[in-house]
């Protein structure tokens, strides 16, 4: 056993859904374990400035009542700093004295694949650290807590679109997070019988998603006995062109880790639909035999696209993100106190921590491309030509554990 005797917990990188029960399990543990619990606020920053503070929340009984599982974001604070860049050749001594300073034998450290990096960073300079996964992206090896409670607040925002939607009979763009993998617009575009799926795995062919769209909103108006249709299309943020090339914004810039920010995803898919709907005689054609034209005013449908941006990433947790998060944060307290560090938690199984080395569990995962043949027999555009769906059997002789 480890003679830790206090724990910091750190959440760090973007906020999310599940990372108040990811403190709250943490803390739990060890105070059933007769260890102290300190939040280190603020990320990152909080830990490079430890040093200077003069005390700590410590989470007790009483005060862990009061971090409530359900509500998403942190009661830790976030913050997005790469320790490496930090401007002091003695910023891990510098960290090193402010974890003396608390008495704090090991980090508990949630966040996505650059706070993972820095999990690395931080465990081959000498400090007790494990890894919860978080990053409503879903993009690590291991399921990480906050993407079910996107994916859900996803579906249930371009469900809701479809009313607004209907009423004006528009074509509605919803452009949702992800960066380069495309898991929440998927999951989050098939939870709402989205139309069209736009990912960064597949280059979007326009011409390939206006002829759907086409298709399917003119035979929609047409069989409506009050003529009234919508189309829906789900764009995740970091989607590219026919060529490759992300469609983003080039005043956006990058963040603290060097990723270019992404930005304009929406309003791009709008202008080439927009482009094609004024430019096809079909369409004024259709218009006038349903009574919408209008010379000069009304020739075209409308689009319009909506940014939800970091309402998808707030309000509350979804249920499986607070058992995850209990789970995990409580499983790397567990390890921690066990003498284990520089790991990413990957779940609890049958009674089991299980973990994975963090280099190996912050690799980036795409979606699927194999599986979007499947859902293009069901009717889903993915901006490209479809595909037919060739099934392969398989009898399962295991428990499935891995989500989505």
């Amino acid at each position: 056993m480890s003679s830790i005797k206090n724990i910091g917990l750190i959440t760090s990188g973007g906020d999310c859904g599940g990372l108040n029960a990811v403190v709250r399990g943490a803390a739990q543990m060890a105070v059933s374990r007769n260890i102290g619990a300190y939040i280190i606020p603020n990320g990152y920053a909080g830990l490079y400035n430890l040093v200077d503070m003069e005390k700590l929340v410590k989470l007790d009984s009483s005060r862990i009542d009061h971090v409530h599982s359900s509500l998403a974001g942190s009661e830790a604070g976030h913050s997005r700093v790469k320790i490496s860049k930090i401007d002091d050749p003695e910023k891990y001594e510098r960290i090193k004295a402010g974890l003396r300073k608390f008495d704090i034998g090991g980090l508990v450290i949630s966040g996505g694949d650059d706070t993972g990096s820095v999990v690395v960073d931080l465990a081959e300079n000498g400090i007790n650290c494990i890894h919860v996964p978080k990053t409503m992206d879903l993009d690590l090896q291991t399921y990480s807590v906050g993407a079910d409670s996107a994916i859900n607040r996803i579906a249930q925002f371009t469900e809701d679109l479809k009313t607004t939607g209907q009423t004006h009979n528009r074509i509605m763009i919803i452009e949702v997070f992800g960066r380069y993998a495309g898991h929440t617009a998927f999951r989050g575009g098939l939870g709402a019988d989205a139309d069209s799926i736009l990912i960064p795995e597949v280059p979007v062919d326009f011409d390939i998603l206006y002829e759907h769209m086409k298709n399917l909103y003119i035979r929609r108006v047409r069989e409506s006995d009050v003529r009234a249709g919508t189309y829906i299309i789900v764009a995740a943020e970091g989607i590219r062109d026919a060529s490759g090339d992300f469609i983003t914004d080039s005043s956006a810039g990058t963040d603290t880790f060097g990723h270019k920010k992404l930005a304009g995803a929406g309003k791009y898919v709008r202008k080439q639909l927009e482009e094609r709907l004024q430019k096809d005689p079909e369409i004024k054609d259709f218009m006038k035999s349903m009574g919408m034209f209008v010379p000069g005013l009304y020739e075209a449908p409308e689009a319009r696209e909506v940014v939800p941006g970091h309402l998808v990433r707030s309000g509350h947790s979804s249920a499986f993100d607070v058992n995850f998060g209990k789970e995990a944060g409580a499983g790397a307290a567990t390890a921690l106190l066990n003498g284990i560090s520089g790991v990413t938690i990957s779940g609890i199984y049958h009674g089991e921590i299980r973990y994975m080395e963090t280099k190996k569990a912050i690799v980036q995962r795409h979606v699927e491309v194999e599986m979007l043949s499947f859902y293009e027999e069901l009717g889903v555009c993915f901006g490209r030509k479809p595909v037919t769906f060739k099934p392969r059997f398989r009898e399962e002789n295991r428990k499935v554990e891995r989500y989505l």
